[in-house]
């Protein structure tokens, strides 16, 4: 069952780089991991004007608790691709983020899945509330 995003989506566009490639001449699934975390970063500066700095200067940052990763189909060197991404859910204790990688010649879905993101205290790297104005500012991105 497909269900409508209650946030808005943004995208990012990457291309494959020598680097990404393992043995078997795709890119190895842990670079989809990095993909998407890259693709976060911009989008909370550009697209939601609350940069990870703005956190990091108030003492606190963003960690992942868990991922869900279904792998489709490769990506390969000097491929365009797109990484979507959605605030799926979030309360005080935890933001989950959608997200689909996907070929941009082709259209199709190489990976998509999810992350479950916690807000820390920097200082003791222990799990915090995420205060109220943060789950305010991201519900102003609802559709």
């Amino acid at each position: 069952m497909t269900t409508t995003p209650v946030y808005n989506t943004f995208q990012t566009e990457y291309r494959v780089r020598p680097d990404d490639i393992d043995m078997y001449r795709h890119v190895h699934n842990s670079k989809y991991f990095d993909y998407v975390l890259a693709a976060r970063y911009d989008q909370m500066e550009c697209c939601y004007g609350m940069a990870m700095e703005a956190f990091l200067n108030q003492g606190l940052g963003w960690v992942v608790r868990t991922v869900y990763m279904d792998y489709k189909r490769p990506l390969i060197l000097g491929d365009y691709f797109i990484v979507t991404t959605s605030i799926e859910s979030i309360d005080e204790k935890l933001c989950r983020i959608k997200f689909g990688v996907k070929n941009k010649a082709s259209n199709k879905l190489c990976c998509d899945g999810w992350f479950d993101f916690v807000l820390i205290t920097m200082a003791d790297g222990r799990a915090t509330k995420i205060p109220a104005d943060v789950i305010a500012h991201y519900a102003s991105f609802k559709k």
